[in-house]
């Protein structure tokens, strides 16, 4: 586990988005990608901070004990219903968060290794993409292409701004699951940036890198809560591509830390570096 950072310092990982309300079928959790990958780097052993926003209602951040938090005050968190039937996942949102802005990001955090923008609920810009220079800057892009239609359901309604913004992300992690049914219409934006992943879960993950296209499969497991694991395989994506610069082996090390994590409910399923290494041995023999 990585050593503690303070606002003069600068982290490994840095990641930028909202702590989420989370109501599903293990009741209200902490939840939003901040989150979940925010402590998949931390166990990764990662130096690991985060810019969020949450409100007095956000459950207990005790899960995230040696993350260094900067909040942007709000009178609630951004709040999501996840609802699963025959396998897929249906949202409702409920509420958000104040926004995230440049101005809110300490200077000694800009140069972090890996930047990780994470909105789940179009809560910064995308020209936040081009705030970061020498790092690299990594994306979850779920957010968005988040939109909300009456009754709070979630629908596909990308930012205005995303298209003249990929050109400034080195890596961008989807789901299919986020694409609400257009994936036709989307792989060719999404997978025009230089390196993409689009996760399936236990279907595994494609990889987009330099014109090819490589299916990296996975054991399914006997799922118990499948809810963050896209953002934990990202995060892992993230730092071990960081580590080595072969996204295959990312795509490997990154399913086996998701595979892990569905195993138990919520934040308790973020692995560590030596169980996710462990597992993928046993997935990939290597």
């Amino acid at each position: 586990m990585g050593v503690d950072i303070d606002g003069t310092d600068s982290p490994d990982y840095l990641i930028i988005g909202h702590f989420a309300k989370d109501n599903g079928p293990q009741g209200v959790l902490l939840g939003g990608t901040c989150s979940y990958a925010g402590l998949t780097a931390r166990r990764l052993g990662q130096r690991t901070a985060a810019v969020t926003s949450y409100g007095p209602d956000i459950p207990s951040l005790t899960p995230l004990a040696g993350v260094r938090i900067e909040s942007v005050p709000s009178r609630f968190s951004t709040q999501f219903r996840n609802i699963y039937q025959a396998g897929r996942r249906r949202q409702k949102w409920s509420a958000t968060a104040a926004m995230l802005k440049d101005e809110h990001v300490p200077p000694a955090w800009r140069g972090a290794s890996i930047v990780h923008l994470a909105p789940i609920a179009q809560e910064m810009s995308p020209a936040m993409c081009s705030r970061f220079r020498g790092s690299l800057v990594c994306v979850t892009v779920q957010g968005w292409l988040r939109g909300r239609a009456a009754g709070g359901n979630v629908i596909c309604r990308p930012h205005p701004e995303l298209k003249e913004r990929l050109a400034e992300i080195d890596v961008l992690v989807f789901g299919r699951s986020d694409l609400f049914g257009c994936r036709a219409d989307m792989i060719p934006l999404l997978t025009s940036v230089g390196l993409a992943v689009e996760t399936m879960g236990p279907g595994g993950c494609n990889v987009y890198h330099k014109g090819c296209v490589t299916h990296v499969p996975v054991k399914p497991e006997v799922e118990v809560d499948s809810t963050g694991a896209g953002d934990i395989f990202a995060a892992a994506f993230f730092v071990r591509y960081r580590e080595g610069g072969d996204a295959v082996e990312a795509a490997r090390f990154a399913n086996a830390c998701a595979a892990l994590s569905v195993r138990k409910a919520g934040l308790a399923g973020v692995p560590t570096r030596i169980a996710a290494e462990a597992h993928q041995a046993a997935l990939y023999g290597c």
